[in-house]
């Protein structure tokens, strides 16, 4: 761990944005789920929230270009309940989706608790989910197409909100909470041992200043002692 490293963990979680993410409903295509991990990583997005089609959500492939280590992912078993619980924490689910109620996606205040939902390649957003959204947000089109690819459009409602943010200050101090960031700040440190801990039930050790553990010797005689206390019983 370069101190150049570590220096740069930690500037990219203070620059994290909490209220912030994006669920999709059953985007399938790994390319398209890739584009926007990338996005999101881009603009400080911790966590994204995921309808999967299938029987576990993937996010680690060649596509995402690293970005699976740094975004976090929840899956939910459908898009109702993935929407009811981020609307029930506070935070505004916006659909990109072309209705008589959509407005331009810059007229939205970003700087508020949101969520943006991009819906499925085929269809777009579901009906239950446009019914249960808070706003429908579209952006608008000069051509003869009428929409953009799911990716695309992330990005470009997202990169509005990194704008209306950082305008507002909101990527000038730490926003993640305590917790959240100490131990984010540990697992992007120190990976190796992270996974370690958690495949064994054991608390993360603490970390010096510069990212490396405070006490090697004693996680080391911790977790040998902890093997060995396995393998007895």
């Amino acid at each position: 761990m370069t101190p150049e490293r570590y220096e740069r963990i930690r500037k990219t979680l203070e620059m994290r944005q909490p209220d912030l993410t994006v669920i999709t409903d059953e985007v399938y295509k790994p390319h398209n789920l890739a584009a926007i991990a990338r996005t999101c990583d881009a603009v400080g997005i911790p966590k994204i929230h995921c309808v999967w089609p299938r029987d576990r959500y993937r996010l680690k492939t060649a596509a995402t270009a690293g970005s699976s280590d740094w975004i976090e992912v929840q899956t939910h078993a459908d898009i109702e309940t993935g929407i009811r619980e981020l609307q029930n924490n506070g935070v505004k689910v916006v659909a990109a989706h072309l209705t008589d109620r959509a407005i331009d996606y810059r007229d939205y205040d970003f700087t508020q608790p949101t969520a943006l939902l991009m819906g499925t390649e085929k269809e777009g957003v579901s009906d239950a989910a446009s019914d249960m959204a808070d706003e429908h947000l579209i952006i608008p089109m000069r051509g003869m197409v009428q929409s953009f690819n799911v990716s695309v459009a992330a990005a470009i409602i997202l990169n509005e909100a990194h704008y209306q943010r950082q305008a507002a200050g909101m990527y000038n101090e730490q926003r993640l909470p305590d917790e959240w960031f100490n131990r984010l700040l540990f697992e992007w440190c120190q990976p190796k041992i992270a996974l370690l801990c958690r495949e064994n039930n054991l608390s993360y050790p603490e970390l010096r200043e510069d990212g490396e553990l405070a006490d090697p010797q004693g996680f080391s005689d911790l977790y040998n002692a902890h093997r060995a206390a396995k393998k007895k019983r």
